[in-house]
């Protein structure tokens, strides 16, 4: 069975790598739930290297590169809140999913939360993304709340907020 390999972004080319990928991957899933316009947007304010950038300088966030063999295929982002955790982004190429990455991905945040003590892991998530709400559900996360987050340019997020609480010894 394949595995992968996790990397935390060191530098610019990294984050260059993580936003190029992020285009890509945003224009394979998510035309079946939001507008090609709404992902054109939400990529350029939220996924691109610039974005990235002031993100990663400004806002506490750390994004990590998750390879199959030599290949990147998908990418992390957290941000660390003085409560707990934000999985702002857990994301994989078409290619790479059903191999259950996203399972090895969320083991991967898990002991990211753990290391900066955190209590618990949470993430928005669209309404209409059924298929990565199943997922979150069999990871354990429990819905906590539901939100429209005005975006700018006309442009609402229509999300659930979900919560993973960690069980520390």
């Amino acid at each position: 069975m394949k595995s992968i390999n996790i990397v935390e972004c060191k530098n610019e080319d990294d984050l260059k790598e993580v936003a190029i990928l992020a285009e890509k991957i945003w224009h394979e899933f998510f035309p079946r739930i939001i507008s090609e316009a709404q992902i054109d947007y939400m990529v350029e304010q939220f996924q691109s290297f610039d974005a990235m950038q002031d993100q990663v300088k400004h806002q506490q966030y750390h994004y990590h590169k998750v390879y199959e063999g030599d290949e990147l295929v998908g990418y992390i982002g957290l941000q660390n809140q003085p409560d707990r955790l934000f999985l702002s982004k857990l994301y994989l190429k078409d290619l790479a999913r059903g191999k259950h990455y996203a399972t090895e991905m969320f083991e991967y945040v898990k002991k990211q939360a753990e290391e900066y003590c955190y209590s618990s892991i949470y993430l928005t998530c669209n309404k209409y993304n059924k298929h990565s709400l199943d997922v979150y559900e069999k990871f354990g996360f429990q819905w906590i709340d539901s939100v429209q987050t005005d975006i700018g340019n006309g442009f609402i997020m229509d999300d659930y907020i979900l919560e993973y609480r960690l069980n520390h010894i």
